[in-house]
């Protein structure tokens, strides 16, 4: 059983954090549509979503992915980056103490959900603007003695990590090689996105199925020429806040291996 945690967009959005992208005007009636849409799918997908309290006076609400990165043993809440962002924290954390025990990232620290690739006993974590190693660090104390291996990552092109590789199966992901390096995966077997659409690399796994934005038809010709079944979202406004599927949702897995 999968419950999907998610948050309504902020009549705000225009005035998101932005890092890599240009900001351009963003129809925010529109985005409210397509995060509808994308609710509407996980629910078909047979999630149960459930809404995080609203905070219309924070732009990135809606990017839930950002403040917790889940486990079976644990969940831990992060310490975003963007210090507009950190208010985002304590509704997560409540509602996800229902599941699981909490650990908090604590500063000097500073980690993004965003930047956080999990992959059974491998958690690779992206050097970011909005993650630090002191944040790596933390996240080695917490997890090594649940058996899991944090790996630094490098890379370059985009915000977080996991808009440059995501998990779409069982030691399958999805990558831009031009935006990291497809060696630091070893054991992992890869689609690359398709050179004409840089930004196809963010997908959700959910059970068997690939959640993916419909911009990008090129990568899910990829996807579906590797047997996977790809349900198509239009992000074309959140996409504008440098937003992707995976960051729109904190997926609880109520018995069994976490989707990452």
């Amino acid at each position: 059983m999968f419950l999907a945690y998610t948050r309504a967009v902020s009549p705000a959005l225009d005035e998101c954090e932005l890092t890599h992208l240009e900001r351009v005007a963003i129809d925010v009636p529109r985005a409210v549509a397509e995060h509808h849409a994308y609710e509407q799918t996980l629910r078909r997908l047979g999630a149960n979503v459930r809404r995080l309290r609203a905070t219309p006076d924070l732009p990135d609400g809606v990017f839930v992915e950002d403040t917790a990165v889940i486990f079976d043993e644990l969940a831990i809440i992060t310490r975003p980056g963007a210090e507009s962002r950190r208010a985002e924290r304590r509704s997560v954390a409540e509602s996800l103490a229902a599941h699981r025990s909490l650990e908090i990232i604590r500063e000097p620290a500073t980690l993004d959900g965003g930047d956080v690739l999990v992959d059974r006993e491998r958690v690779y974590v992206g050097r970011s603007s909005r993650t630090n190693e002191a944040a790596i660090a933390q996240l080695s104390t917490i997890l090594h003695p649940l058996d899991y291996r944090v790996i630094p990552v490098e890379f370059g092109g985009c915000l977080h990590l996991k808009s440059a590789v995501t998990r779409i199966a069982d030691r399958l992901l999805l990558l831009n090689p031009a935006w990291v390096q497809p060696s630091v995966f070893s054991g992992a077997t890869y689609v690359t996105v398709d050179p004409r659409e840089p930004h196809a690399a963010n997908a959700l796994a959910l059970g068997d199925v690939v959640i993916h934005p419909q911009q990008f038809p090129r990568t899910r010709a990829r996807l579906e020429a590797e047997g996977l079944r790809v349900e198509p979202v239009d992000t074309t406004e959140l996409s504008k806040a440098e937003a992707g599927v995976s960051c729109c949702s904190l997926i609880v897995t109520i018995g069994g291996r976490e989707p990452a």
